[in-house]
């Protein structure tokens, strides 16, 4: 028999390395069958560790095969062959040394394609250049790249924030969106899928923006959202008013309180100002069954 293919959840994001450069993978096949009526060994099934929330599709008719959520779980995405009947089991009492036998079947072969969306506790949204990745930085070892110019974040970014009394939860900085990204303006569906995995959304909005109005692009950003899907936009969330360190950021802060009708946390991640604050008020919104 010849070993099945399967795709099996493995808790290190670098494990897609391996898959580059590499486009088929195969199990081992079957041995041949041996003398003193000895059949075939089996082969091998072919495993291949990929991070958990890695989707799997058959690429050739877009059908989702699995969704490999949890660590440990596996799919067989490609089912080996079986071995034929060997030449004794054709044996009867008047064909004492048969020569027939039965050829075996190949194994299923099949196009893949991977989708990862990143699983975290927290994901952090809002315009370009709104100090996501500063807040990050702050908050978590996760080094983000960090620049006086928007789209300075290409790619998501993972850290772990850590909190008193050894709790810790896991923040994902999502590269900044703008209006239309749900049709796939700007950085578009590239990152707004990996928001899917999210319990929580971390709202970040520059008070004193060098241009636009804060109110609007938080109403923007939440509509992008809401238009990708409306589940993701009904999740809890959490919105924080970030440079609040700048001059007549108090007063910034009030139009958007006014404007929008949001309870926000203040918050500057350059000074430092309220950070502990803020991962307690994601804590709490994480598990509600604490309170």
């Amino acid at each position: 028999d010849v070993g099945q293919v399967m795709l099996d959840a493995d808790s290190q994001l670098n494990t897609l390395q391996h898959l580059a450069g590499r486009h088929h993978w195969k199990a081992q096949r079957g041995g041949h069958g041996m003398g003193s009526n000895c059949h075939g060994k089996g082969g091998e099934d072919c495993r291949i560790p990929v991070p958990p929330g890695t989707l799997v599709y058959d690429s050739d008719h877009e059908i989702l095969l699995s969704d490999l959520t949890e660590e440990g779980t596996e799919v067989c995405v490609a089912v080996g062959g079986h071995g034929g009947k060997g030449n004794c089991r054709f044996r009867s009492a008047t064909n004492q040394a048969p020569r027939e036998f039965e050829e075996g079947t190949p194994g299923q072969m099949r196009k893949l394609r991977l989708e990862l969306k990143l699983m975290a506790d927290v994901a952090l949204v809002g315009k370009p250049n709104a100090g996501k990745s500063t807040i990050l930085s702050r908050l978590s070892a996760a080094r983000p790249k960090i620049a006086d110019y928007p789209f300075t974040t290409l790619t998501p970014y993972l850290g772990i924030v850590e909190l008193s009394g050894y709790r810790r939860l896991v923040m994902a900085d999502i590269p900044g969106l703008i209006e239309g990204a749900h049709e796939g303006h700007g950085l578009g569906h590239d990152f707004l899928r990996h928001i899917e995995r999210c319990r929580v959304i971390l709202h970040v909005v520059d008070v004193c923006p060098l241009e636009g109005d804060p109110a609007h692009d938080y109403e923007a950003i939440h509509e992008e959202l809401r238009e990708y899907s409306p589940e993701l936009a009904d999740r809890p969330e959490l919105i924080v008013a970030n440079k609040m360190d700048l001059t007549d950021a108090d007063v910034a802060l009030e139009l958007f309180q006014e404007g929008t009708g949001k309870k926000v946390l203040p918050v500057s991640a350059v000074a430092g100002t309220n950070l502990e604050a803020l991962k307690e008020a994601l804590w709490d919104l994480l598990h509600p069954q604490e309170d």
